[in-house]
């Protein structure tokens, strides 16, 4: 089993509609009994909520599923748990590897890592851009390059 862990800030609008998106495709591969996916975020201000109301809006006119997600704050467990943290930004990333001495086998990296051609490799907080489509987009390409990736190093079939 691979667990993943999508981390923004605030766990409402970047790392919830990255859980949802690849959890989406997950579940078109066939892999749901091989893979967990969960999103969670670095501060506290909305633990307990829904995603964000431009998030929920891309997802359902892409017909994909956020049922169930509500933000959540990431957990020092996270860090042994999580095969994979997958970080937003370079902001999020450097404030996950705070905790990592104490678990030096966590692996955290961020998501458009996985897109070699991206130059810029944070997603822009649409909480602060608006632009949710623009998120939506480098998100997609992210989800489907980390999950080839988790098929080439993983036994997932």
């Amino acid at each position: 089993m691979v667990k993943v862990l999508f981390v923004c800030l605030g766990n409402i609008c970047r790392s919830p509609m990255a859980e949802a998106m690849f959890r989406d495709v997950v579940k078109r591969e066939g892999l749901e009994g091989n893979i967990v996916v969960d999103s969670a975020g670095t501060g506290d201000w909305h633990i307990g909520q829904p995603p964000h109301e431009g998030t929920r809006t891309i997802l359902k006119s892409n017909r994909i599923d956020f049922e169930g997600i509500k933000a959540r704050q990431v957990e020092s467990k996270d860090l042994e748990d999580f095969d994979y943290i997958i970080a937003m930004d370079s902001d999020n990333k450097r404030n996950i590897e705070k905790w990592k001495s104490a678990f030096p086998t966590a692996k955290i990296e961020l998501l458009l890592d996985y897109v070699p051609h991206m130059k810029d490799k944070n997603v822009p907080d649409p909480y602060y851009t608006g632009n949710f489509q623009e998120v939506f987009d480098l998100l997609q390409q992210g989800c489907e390059k980390l999950l080839q990736h988790i098929k080439q190093n993983h036994d997932v079939k």
